[in-house]
Protein backbone atom coordinates (compact mmCIF):
# COMPACT_ATOMS: atom_id res chain seq x y z
CA UNK A 1 0.00 0.00 0.00
CA UNK A 2 1.26 3.91 -0.89
CA UNK A 3 2.61 5.08 2.26
CA UNK A 4 1.08 8.68 0.92
CA UNK A 5 -2.51 6.94 1.54
CA UNK A 6 -4.73 8.72 3.86
CA UNK A 7 -4.91 6.83 6.95
CA UNK A 8 -7.42 5.84 9.34
CA UNK A 9 -6.40 7.53 12.85
CA UNK A 10 -7.93 6.91 15.91
CA UNK A 11 -6.78 8.72 19.45
CA UNK A 12 -7.61 8.35 23.15
CA UNK A 13 -8.69 11.72 24.43
CA UNK A 14 -7.48 11.83 28.25
CA UNK A 15 -3.51 12.15 28.90
CA UNK A 16 -3.24 11.96 24.99
CA UNK A 17 -4.90 15.04 23.48
CA UNK A 18 -5.97 17.09 26.54
CA UNK A 19 -4.82 17.37 30.38
CA UNK A 20 -8.17 16.83 32.03
CA UNK A 21 -6.59 15.37 35.48
CA UNK A 22 -7.22 18.50 36.62
CA UNK A 23 -11.48 19.15 36.04
CA UNK A 24 -11.48 15.47 37.31
CA UNK A 25 -9.70 16.16 40.33
CA UNK A 26 -11.95 19.07 41.11
CA UNK A 27 -14.92 17.37 40.43
CA UNK A 28 -13.42 14.31 42.85
CA UNK A 29 -12.23 16.56 45.15
CA UNK A 30 -16.11 18.05 45.01
CA UNK A 31 -18.03 15.00 45.94
CA UNK A 32 -15.11 13.89 48.43
CA UNK A 33 -15.80 17.08 50.60
CA UNK A 34 -19.56 16.20 50.67
CA UNK A 35 -18.54 12.76 52.17
CA UNK A 36 -16.51 14.28 54.56
CA UNK A 37 -13.18 12.87 54.12
CA UNK A 38 -9.43 14.44 52.50
CA UNK A 39 -9.00 15.64 49.04
CA UNK A 40 -7.03 13.49 46.20
CA UNK A 41 -3.67 15.03 45.45
CA UNK A 42 -2.93 15.19 41.21
CA UNK A 43 -1.05 11.88 41.63
CA UNK A 44 -4.01 10.06 42.66
CA UNK A 45 -6.30 11.50 39.88
CA UNK A 46 -3.96 10.96 37.51
CA UNK A 47 -3.33 7.32 38.35
CA UNK A 48 -7.29 6.63 38.99
CA UNK A 49 -7.79 7.75 35.28
CA UNK A 50 -7.84 5.46 31.95
CA UNK A 51 -10.58 2.82 33.04
CA UNK A 52 -13.60 4.85 32.91
CA UNK A 53 -15.53 6.97 35.47
CA UNK A 54 -16.64 4.31 37.11
CA UNK A 55 -13.57 2.46 37.80
CA UNK A 56 -12.10 6.62 38.92
CA UNK A 57 -15.25 6.29 41.85
CA UNK A 58 -14.28 3.01 42.90
CA UNK A 59 -10.66 4.01 43.02
CA UNK A 60 -11.46 7.14 44.63
CA UNK A 61 -13.65 5.81 47.23
CA UNK A 62 -11.06 3.18 48.19
CA UNK A 63 -8.51 5.42 48.31
CA UNK A 64 -10.43 7.08 50.79
CA UNK A 65 -12.05 4.49 52.83
CA UNK A 66 -15.38 4.98 52.05
CA UNK A 67 -18.39 2.23 52.51
CA UNK A 68 -19.30 0.20 49.20
CA UNK A 69 -22.83 0.88 50.77
CA UNK A 70 -22.34 5.00 49.41
CA UNK A 71 -20.76 4.05 45.89
CA UNK A 72 -24.57 4.75 43.82
CA UNK A 73 -24.57 8.28 45.47
CA UNK A 74 -21.09 8.88 45.09
CA UNK A 75 -21.04 7.90 41.27
CA UNK A 76 -23.89 9.48 40.33
CA UNK A 77 -22.94 13.02 42.32
CA UNK A 78 -19.47 12.64 40.37
CA UNK A 79 -20.75 12.02 36.96
CA UNK A 80 -23.10 14.72 37.71
CA UNK A 81 -19.81 17.24 38.18
CA UNK A 82 -18.23 15.59 35.03
CA UNK A 83 -20.96 16.60 32.62
CA UNK A 84 -19.60 19.90 32.75
CA UNK A 85 -15.58 19.38 33.98
CA UNK A 86 -14.39 21.26 30.94
CA UNK A 87 -12.81 24.73 33.03
CA UNK A 88 -9.04 23.66 33.94
CA UNK A 89 -8.63 21.25 31.23
CA UNK A 90 -6.21 22.27 28.17
CA UNK A 91 -5.04 20.68 25.05
CA UNK A 92 -1.74 19.32 25.31
CA UNK A 93 1.19 22.00 23.86
CA UNK A 94 0.64 21.61 20.20
CA UNK A 95 -2.25 19.27 19.71
CA UNK A 96 -5.20 21.33 17.37
CA UNK A 97 -2.17 22.24 15.21
CA UNK A 98 -0.85 18.49 14.80
CA UNK A 99 -5.02 17.66 14.11
CA UNK A 100 -5.50 20.36 11.72
CA UNK A 101 -2.32 19.30 9.64
CA UNK A 102 -3.47 15.87 9.73
CA UNK A 103 -6.93 16.86 8.66
CA UNK A 104 -5.11 18.90 5.98
CA UNK A 105 -2.96 15.89 4.88
CA UNK A 106 -6.78 13.80 4.73
CA UNK A 107 -6.55 11.33 7.26
CA UNK A 108 -9.27 10.46 8.70
CA UNK A 109 -9.95 10.86 12.33
CA UNK A 110 -11.88 9.15 15.17
CA UNK A 111 -11.89 9.34 18.79
CA UNK A 112 -12.13 6.13 21.07
CA UNK A 113 -11.68 6.96 25.10
CA UNK A 114 -13.14 5.35 27.84
CA UNK A 115 -14.60 8.73 29.39
CA UNK A 116 -18.70 9.06 28.88
CA UNK A 117 -19.25 9.77 25.65
CA UNK A 118 -21.33 13.71 26.77
CA UNK A 119 -18.69 14.90 29.13
CA UNK A 120 -16.35 13.69 26.27
CA UNK A 121 -18.34 15.48 23.45
CA UNK A 122 -18.58 18.36 26.08
CA UNK A 123 -14.77 19.09 26.19
CA UNK A 124 -13.96 18.96 22.86
CA UNK A 125 -16.59 21.02 21.56
CA UNK A 126 -15.19 23.79 24.96
CA UNK A 127 -11.76 23.38 23.37
CA UNK A 128 -13.09 23.41 19.79
CA UNK A 129 -11.37 19.82 19.10
CA UNK A 130 -14.49 18.47 18.02
CA UNK A 131 -14.48 19.89 14.41
CA UNK A 132 -11.52 17.14 14.02
CA UNK A 133 -13.34 14.11 14.64
CA UNK A 134 -15.85 11.80 12.32
CA UNK A 135 -16.63 9.50 14.54
CA UNK A 136 -16.27 9.78 19.03
CA UNK A 137 -16.62 6.83 20.76
CA UNK A 138 -17.16 7.29 24.78
CA UNK A 139 -16.69 4.55 27.15
CA UNK A 140 -20.67 4.16 27.43
CA UNK A 141 -21.30 4.20 23.66
CA UNK A 142 -21.36 0.63 23.36
CA UNK A 143 -21.97 -2.10 26.09
CA UNK A 144 -18.05 -2.65 26.72
CA UNK A 145 -15.00 -0.14 27.10
CA UNK A 146 -11.56 -0.08 26.59
CA UNK A 147 -9.50 -2.87 26.99
CA UNK A 148 -12.11 -4.72 25.20
CA UNK A 149 -11.04 -4.25 21.34
CA UNK A 150 -14.63 -3.18 20.34
CA UNK A 151 -15.13 0.29 20.48
CA UNK A 152 -12.03 1.01 18.95
CA UNK A 153 -12.22 -1.13 16.23
CA UNK A 154 -16.02 0.50 16.10
CA UNK A 155 -14.26 3.91 15.82
CA UNK A 156 -12.45 2.23 12.74
CA UNK A 157 -14.74 1.04 10.78
CA UNK A 158 -16.49 3.62 10.99
CA UNK A 159 -14.14 5.74 9.24
CA UNK A 160 -14.03 3.72 6.53
CA UNK A 161 -11.47 1.52 4.98
CA UNK A 162 -7.48 2.10 4.64
CA UNK A 163 -4.44 1.33 6.89
CA UNK A 164 -5.25 1.89 10.61
CA UNK A 165 -3.30 3.45 13.54
CA UNK A 166 -4.27 4.10 17.40
CA UNK A 167 -2.88 7.04 19.10
CA UNK A 168 -2.60 6.90 23.33
CA UNK A 169 -0.99 7.09 26.44
CA UNK A 170 -1.59 4.36 28.67
CA UNK A 171 -1.47 1.05 29.65
CA UNK A 172 -5.24 0.74 28.49
CA UNK A 173 -4.45 2.27 25.39
CA UNK A 174 -1.84 -0.33 24.85
CA UNK A 175 -3.38 -3.29 25.30
CA UNK A 176 -6.74 -2.35 23.75
CA UNK A 177 -4.74 -1.27 20.51
CA UNK A 178 -2.78 -5.10 21.09
CA UNK A 179 -6.30 -7.06 21.06
CA UNK A 180 -7.43 -5.08 18.28
CA UNK A 181 -4.66 -5.93 15.90
CA UNK A 182 -3.49 -2.43 15.02
CA UNK A 183 0.01 -0.63 15.05
CA UNK A 184 -0.10 1.80 18.42
CA UNK A 185 1.94 5.07 18.92
CA UNK A 186 2.63 6.34 22.39
CA UNK A 187 2.01 9.73 23.72
CA UNK A 188 5.07 9.66 26.75
CA UNK A 189 3.51 12.97 28.54
CA UNK A 190 -0.02 11.83 29.37
CA UNK A 191 -1.31 9.46 32.15
CA UNK A 192 0.92 5.86 32.23
CA UNK A 193 1.90 4.14 35.10
CA UNK A 194 4.81 1.69 34.07
CA UNK A 195 7.83 2.87 31.82
CA UNK A 196 7.69 3.09 27.96
CA UNK A 197 9.52 -0.12 27.15
CA UNK A 198 6.91 -2.30 28.92
CA UNK A 199 4.12 -1.37 26.97
CA UNK A 200 4.06 -2.65 23.30
CA UNK A 201 3.62 -0.21 20.85
CA UNK A 202 5.11 0.10 17.57
CA UNK A 203 6.47 4.20 18.28
CA UNK A 204 6.61 6.39 20.93
CA UNK A 205 6.82 10.51 21.07
CA UNK A 206 6.81 13.37 23.65
CA UNK A 207 6.15 16.42 21.45
CA UNK A 208 2.81 16.61 19.18
CA UNK A 209 4.46 18.10 16.27
CA UNK A 210 7.07 14.41 16.03
CA UNK A 211 4.03 12.18 15.32
CA UNK A 212 2.73 12.83 11.74
CA UNK A 213 6.57 11.53 11.26
CA UNK A 214 5.32 8.14 12.62
CA UNK A 215 2.40 7.55 10.59
CA UNK A 216 4.49 4.69 8.43
CA UNK A 217 3.96 2.28 11.48
CA UNK A 218 0.31 2.06 9.95
CA UNK A 219 1.63 -0.20 7.53
CA UNK A 220 3.74 -2.86 9.86
CA UNK A 221 2.36 -5.68 10.83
Amino acid sequence: MDRDTPLRIVFDLDGTLIDSAPDIRQAANTVLAREGVPPLDRDEVQSFIGNGAPVFVDRMMAARSLPEANRDRVLDAFLDLYETAVDLTTPYPDVIETLARLCADGHALGLCTNKPESPARAVMQHLDLDGFFDVVIGGDTLPRRKPDPSPLLAAFHALGQGAAIYVGDSEVDAATAEAAGIPFLLFTEGYRKAPPADLPHAARFSAWPDMPALLHYAHVR
